[in-house]
């Protein structure tokens, strides 16, 4: 019973792209396991779980892989639909959150690794109070 809801995501500490997704799960309050991952020395799994791109993030949940942080938050939104959505259900809303969504992942890619805690600190806002 404990395998059904084993939930994975291998990711690297300055990746803002797996951030994206632990704090995705971290909102949603699904309990994970976390895998840091050397890009430098890439780890054999992580070569079998992403054998397409071979990056982070993957999460691997019961044992099915998923990779492309867009993609794993999409699944996480459907599969743990009981929970607050990520997005609003609202068309508009929705298309404000990944507007600035996508203008923080700019902006998070233009500062240093340690300012990327600022894009963290807006996606938990936009995620809190789903832009009005």
């Amino acid at each position: 019973m404990a395998k059904e809801n084993k939930v994975i995501l291998h990711g690297m500490w300055i990746s803002s792209y797996a951030k994206r997704v632990e704090l995705a799960l971290k909102a949603k309050g699904i309990p994970f396991e976390y895998v840091e991952e050397d890009l430098s020395n890439k780890s054999p799994r992580l070569l079998e779980y992403n054998p397409v791109h071979k990056k982070v993030p993957v999460l691997v949940h019961n044992g099915k892989r998923i990779a492309e942080s867009l993609v794993i938050l999409e699944y996480i939104d459907e599969t743990w639909n009981n929970e607050r959505r990520l997005l609003p259900d609202d068309p508009y809303k929705r298309a404000k959150v990944r507007f600035w969504a996508a203008f923080l992942q700019q902006v998070s890619m233009t500062v240093s690794p340690i300012n990327q805690s600022v894009w963290l600190f807006c996606f938990n806002f936009l995620y809190k109070f789903q832009i009005n």
